[in-house]
């Protein structure tokens, strides 16, 4: 609820529902998840979700990302799952997160074995693309990620650049990990680029750890300032994912 750009956004009002309600409803129409809870450190938030009927476990409000959040939110709900099994994490302003990504990121963690995977969504304009607000990512030829950052990477600096050839990706906050890997995340101390870049999984690749990314060519938005609340709205109408828990459309 304190969020320096966006004062209040979780249970900021898209279409009549809250912020963070329509990314919890949009997760809960992917088959492939078994358990939706949704971690807060803010009594409003946990009142306004438990009134909607959703699982909710209150964290402490110090942690410096959503991954440690994610980490202490486990151990008080997972004692009983797996080390293997996915802990996969959706952060509560991703509001055009879909069934069919999450699906697609429950596949990838199954089928590459990697402790930590990650969605990212394409850029098409300029303008999102040097936006510091989105975390842009590079990535090698085999999906692992090479850097994530603030400022508009890879360079856009040629005459002649191909966007289809060198395409631009934005980060997501849409991360699946290992239970095990996620409580060896939080145990792992912050990084000089993750607190310059504000950006979490900085902290693993300066472990010398990997992080896979999962591709999405359709377009994704985290809701940081009003701008982008007016934009997902804008979104969200014409979304047919929308329609299916808000009983709109046709």
């Amino acid at each position: 609820m304190a969020s320096g750009r966006f004062p209040g956004k979780p249970l900021e009002p898209i279409l009549g529902l809250a912020l963070v309600l329509h990314v919890y409803e949009r997760c809960r129409l992917c088959d492939d998840l078994d358990r939706i809870v949704i971690a807060t450190c803010d009594e409003e938030i946990r009142a306004a979700c438990e009134a909607h009927g959703a699982e909710v476990v209150m964290t402490a409000d110090t942690h410096p990302g959503c991954v440690d959040r994610t980490d202490e939110a486990v151990r008080i709900v997972g004692a009983d799952y797996a080390n293997e099994d996915l802990v996969l994490m959706v952060q509560g302003d991703e509001v055009m997160v879909t069934p069919e990504m999450l699906s697609d990121m429950v596949a990838a963690f199954a089928a590459s074995g990697a402790p930590v995977v990650n969605l990212a969504s394409r850029l098409y304009g300029d303008q999102e693309f040097t936006d510091i607000n989105a975390v842009k990512v590079v990535m090698a030829p085999d999906g692992d990620a090479l850097y994530f950052s603030r400022a508009a990477i890879p360079s856009r600096a040629r005459d002649e650049r191909d966007d289809d050839a060198f395409p631009m990706y934005q980060q997501t906050g849409v991360i699946g990990f290992s239970k095990a890997f996620v409580h060896r995340f939080g145990e792992m101390p912050q990084t000089p680029m993750e607190t310059i870049e504000r950006v979490d999984m900085l902290r693993v690749l300066e472990h010398g750890l990997s992080v896979r990314m999962v591709t999405t060519e359709r377009t994704t938005i985290g809701v940081d300032t009003p701008a982008d609340k007016a934009r997902a709205e804008t979104h969200l109408v014409a979304d047919p994912t929308t329609a299916r828990y808000l009983g709109t459309g046709s």
